[in-house]
């Protein structure tokens, strides 16, 4: 995974809500947040942080340099524009350990002295918020490297033909081209690993319990979604499923079966098995692009969801 190392400046906490924070020694992270901090509880936004980059920026709107915690962060860093990262990206330094779960936030302006007094404030553009996965000490001077997370994408393609070399599998590299394509855009990594076997119900079960085991993010078939009596691929995924979602795969259906009424007759599920998200998608080209231009849109949302992240 890449690393960056940024530094902290300085470690501020407020014990009322609405209120600046004011810098301390030391913050004490805990699973709930940051001791005696207003904002520590059991939610996803226990600890603030805000670049030194952006209140600078900000300084020149404001006419003064702002002090540290004047915008109610309780991390004030340098040397990374956290603007830029990402929800399920992590920051750590020694024992602690931040999984970032938003980026920026609703202003409250009648409750901001900052923005009482300037009419803008750079926390609900720039600021960030994380909750505790590993708890400890941190204090100013102390070093911080940020983990960008990578997701993770198996693609599973289900055809006896393509599996003894009879033709080449056109489904699985569709798929891994759509989903890569999504995600370079938004500036996330995804790696992705591409299997072909046959439409065997023994191979297949252990391919998605490993798949489990090895915690990926995205478990996507293609194939054997049809009525044919090797055509396997849901009687096999909808067992290991723990939540179907139904929706995603009606709404595909319907939608292309009102043109194409054969696009009724596929039998995909999607759902989540353990930490992953399974799709499972037939095996046409055509088809791949038509489900994934679907599946694409809500499955950032499925992955924060699924990590109780509220993006709404």
């Amino acid at each position: 995974m890449e690393r960056t190392d940024l530094s902290i400046v300085s470690v501020n906490i407020s014990e009322k809500k609405g209120t600046v924070k004011s810098p301390v020694e030391i913050i004490e992270l805990e699973e709930t947040g940051i001791r005696g901090d207003a904002h520590a509880g059991r939610w996803h936004r226990q600890v603030s942080l805000l670049g030194e980059e952006s209140i600078k920026r900000f300084s020149s709107h404001a006419g003064r340099m702002p002090s540290y915690g004047e915008f109610a962060e309780n991390i004030t860093t340098r040397g990374l524009e956290l603007a830029g990262t990402l929800p399920l990206d992590r920051l750590a330094s020694g024992d602690v350990e931040l999984e970032i779960t938003q980026i920026g936030k609703k202003c409250h302006g009648s409750t901001c002295a900052i923005f009482q007094e300037v009419g803008d404030c750079v926390m609900p553009k720039e600021g960030i918020f994380a909750r505790v996965i590993k708890g400890g000490r941190l204090k100013a001077g102390d070093r911080m490297e940020y983990h960008p997370r990578k997701f993770r994408c198996l693609v599973i393609t289900l055809s006896d033909r393509a599996s003894r070399g009879e033709y080449q599998d056109k489904s699985g590299p569709a798929v891994i081209r759509l989903i890569e394509d999504h995600f370079k855009v938004r500036g996330r990594g995804i790696s992705t690993k591409a299997i072909v076997m046959p439409d065997e119900r023994g191979r297949l079960h252990e391919k998605m319990e490993e798949a489990r085991e090895e915690k990926y993010d995205f478990v996507i078939t293609t194939g054997g979604t049809g009525i044919g009596r090797r055509d396997i691929t849901p009687e096999v995924v909808r067992p290991l499923l723990d939540k179907e979602i139904p929706g995603i795969m009606e709404m595909i259906r319907l939608k292309y079966g009102a043109e194409k009424p054969n696009a009724l007759l596929s039998r995909g599920v999607a759902g989540v098995m353990g930490s992953s998200l399974v799709y499972t998608l037939p095996g046409s080209v055509r088809a791949v692009n038509e489900y994934m231009s679907e599946i694409l849109k809500t499955l950032e949302h499925l992955v924060y969801m699924l990590h109780g992240i509220d993006s709404h």
